[in-house]
């Protein structure tokens, strides 16, 4: 089954995130290469392709997981969670519907 992880960012989380990244664009590739990643991606926090010093809001993640608990032990393990970047996390079911 699909699940949305929905990370919101700590206030002045950019440097954390910058210096995460690495570990969290691996984990995420771990994924794709199992073919479970529908999407991922940053919320800017200005209407820019590229928001430089403003940053990010957070962030979503689509992807496949056996239960409600292996997304959540997934997003847990995240390291933006874990490095402070994500002040808070959302997991819940998803059902993709469009475009079919």
């Amino acid at each position: 089954m699909l699940y949305t992880i929905i990370g919101q960012d700590a206030p002045d989380s950019l440097s954390n995130r910058m210096t995460s990244r690495p570990a969290h664009v691996a984990r995420l590739q771990e994924l794709q290469a199992q073919g479970r990643l529908l999407l991922a991606g940053p919320f800017p926090a200005v209407d820019a392709e590229d928001p430089g010093a403003a940053g990010y809001t957070g962030s979503l993640i689509v992807a496949e997981f056996h239960s409600l608990s292996d997304a959540q032990a997934w997003a847990e393990a995240d390291p933006y969670l874990i490095y402070g970047v994500y002040s808070q996390v959302s997991v819940r079911p998803f059902k993709k519907t469009l475009p079919a």
